[in-house]
């Protein structure tokens, strides 16, 4: 078990924790609402120009499968600091760049340093909280993701103005001001790979965390994650089709999901801890699949507009129940554990274009129907995977 104790490190250490969950998101989305302009930039269509999102995102969810456990054999705030250098190293490289190609390898180097920042971020946090109220932490933790994803379009659009370049000289600072601000200390604790079993060595330790009571928790994630934040492109096509919204009112829009996110995420958390993961989720599950029906179903734009808001915390909902029940365990690995949850998790928002695209294509309505239908058979396993609430005097 962890020696760290809830408030040991100080407020500056807990502070970087949350500081550093906007990072991520917000350099994985930024280059969202600039397309065009980074298009015309390298001489490439936008279409092609999309793929800086999953040149960023595909490195970042497989590197997460072991970025855990590494970190933890290395030291995790030593990887972390690290981490935030070379995100701010190759961030300059898409700055500077002058072709295409290297701004996508400086896409891909950003996920893979992100990898080893988001798991042990969370990892970090679980050892210095007191056990019963780690959901409202980690519900904090996703509020400031949550402000990552949805201020990085804005602020990206904005940059662009002037040039689209100015976003990732933000980035780049932001990344360097992060490597020098206050962390928690490495201790040779129960957390540590390293020093729990010296005697095992690091293919045990990267296969580790591949178990049911990982697994399952990362698939009920993945269900949950590609089918309510990763349907936002679907969402993007339906108000287009359906209500004949502009790109700028598509991304106000968009931006619901993760305003309301932010603003419940707190009362997400204290709901975690109250009632456990296993009540916490079904409910995010079963609601947001009757949320998607209805956006897929309406005609009415303020009925369409509040139904993807109030997925935004049916989202949170499910993330917070299944990082609470992983992070939970204080037993050896948790970073490692957290880590594969985490590759999970964007992995199923990466391949939700790919799986739901072509059924709205053929029907509006099947193509939100379909998620629909899986994070209602994700709620089976969510109730026998994730934690019970915990008794209250």
């Amino acid at each position: 078990m962890s020696t760290d104790r809830p408030g040991r490190t100080g407020r500056p250490a807990r502070a970087g924790l949350y500081l550093g969950a906007l990072l991520g998101p917000f350099g994985g989305g930024v280059v969202a609402a600039i397309l065009p302009e980074i298009g015309e930039s390298f001489d490439v269509p936008a279409a092609t120009a999309a793929s800086s999102l999953t040149a960023y995102l595909l490195p970042f969810a497989a590197l997460m499968l072991v970025s855990g456990t590494l970190g933890e054999r290395w030291g995790p705030a030593r990887t972390i600091r690290l981490a935030y250098i070379g995100y701010a190293l190759v961030t300059i490289v898409a700055v500077v760049a002058p072709w295409f190609w290297l701004f996508q390898v400086s896409r891909g180097l950003q996920g893979c340093a992100n990898a080893f920042t988001t798991p042990l971020l969370m990892a970090r946090l679980a050892g210095m909280t007191a056990p019963d109220r780690l959901g409202r932490a980690l519900g904090m933790f996703a509020a400031m993701q949550a402000v990552g994803q949805t201020s990085a379009p804005l602020v990206g659009g904005l940059a662009a103005e002037a040039s689209w370049r100015w976003a990732f000289v933000g980035i780049a600072v932001v990344g360097a001001a992060l490597a020098v601000w206050p962390l928690p200390p490495d201790e040779r604790t129960a957390d540590s790979a390293s020093a729990r079993r010296p005697a095992d060595g690091l293919l045990y330790q990267l296969r580790e965390p591949l178990r049911r009571d990982v697994l399952l928790p990362g698939l009920a994630a993945l269900v949950g994650w590609a089918c309510l934040a990763g349907l936002a492109f679907l969402v993007a096509f339906r108000f287009e089709d359906a209500f004949g919204l502009g790109s700028g009112a598509r991304g106000l829009v968009l931006t619901g999901f993760g305003v309301a996110g932010f603003v419940c995420a707190r009362a997400v958390g204290a709901a975690a801890d109250r009632f456990g993961g296993r009540a916490t989720a079904v409910v995010g599950l079963l609601a947001g699949a009757g949320l998607l029906v209805v956006i897929g179903a309406t005609t009415t734009l303020p009925v369409a507009v509040a139904a993807w808001a109030a997925a935004g915390v049916c989202g949170q909902l499910v993330l917070v129940a299944v990082n609470t029940t992983v992070l939970a365990d204080s037993s050896p690995g948790r970073g490692g554990a957290i880590s594969v949850v985490q590759s999970m998790r964007f992995l199923g928002m990466a391949a939700a274009p790919a799986v739901f695209t072509a059924p709205y294509h053929a029907d509006a309505l099947l193509g939100f129907a379909l998620p629909a239908a899986a994070l209602v058979a994700a709620a089976p396993l969510a109730a026998t995977t994730l934690s019970r609430g915990r008794s209250r005097d």
